[in-house]
């Protein structure tokens, strides 16, 4: 008995939010003979995004989410971008040998502040797994307040103290709040 080989896809799409987008790509996902394995999705301003890693055992399943791809976009206005992935995602097992952790940063808005902690945790082969941000007019002043939210996988091998004192050497440096702390 011959096994069916797996094929995985990665999957994104945006659009004007409003409701059914997520029962749209499900459909599609259905359709094209797909499981969905993980997914992300946010509404950024007025625009609905998201992505997703697919698998699927079919042999047609290329074609079919290429051709289901393009009438999402015609009929339902929407941008979708699909290719297909060479080998099953490493991720799970980089995961495995890496401690989670977050960190959080927030202070006056100023250029720099995701660019330099992005580096920062790249510098130290820090994975960014999520993040997210956000700029609200302070209360009382109306001054922007910018907050960046990261959760992070740091591999086992990384000097995590060296790590904590450039961290807190750049919020000191932005003048923003900054915590850094192990997931329990």
């Amino acid at each position: 008995m011959r096994v069916a080989m797996r094929h995985w896809f990665a999957l994104s799409a945006i659009g004007r939010d409003r409701p059914g987008i997520v029962a749209d790509l499900a459909q599609l996902i259905y359709d094209c003979d797909c499981n969905l394995e993980d997914s992300s999705m946010t509404i950024l301003g007025s625009e609905f995004a998201v992505l997703l890693l697919l698998s699927s055992q079919s042999a047609e399943a290329e074609r079919l989410l290429a051709a289901g791809c393009k009438r999402l976009e015609w009929e339902k206005r929407l941008t979708v971008f699909f290719r297909p992935l060479d080998a099953e995602p490493v991720a799970y097992a980089a995961r495995a040998r890496a401690r989670r952790y977050t960190l959080q940063a927030s202070g006056v808005d100023r250029a720099g502040i995701v660019a330099k902690i992005a580096r920062c945790l790249a510098d130290h082969d820090a994975n960014i797994a999520e993040m997210s941000t956000q700029s609200r007019p302070e209360p009382e002043s109306g001054t922007p307040i910018y907050t960046v939210r990261i959760c992070l996988d740091v591999p086992s091998k990384a000097d995590v103290a060296a790590l904590t004192r450039r961290l807190h050497g750049i919020a000191e440096e932005l003048q923003v709040d900054l915590t850094f702390d192990p997931e329990p």
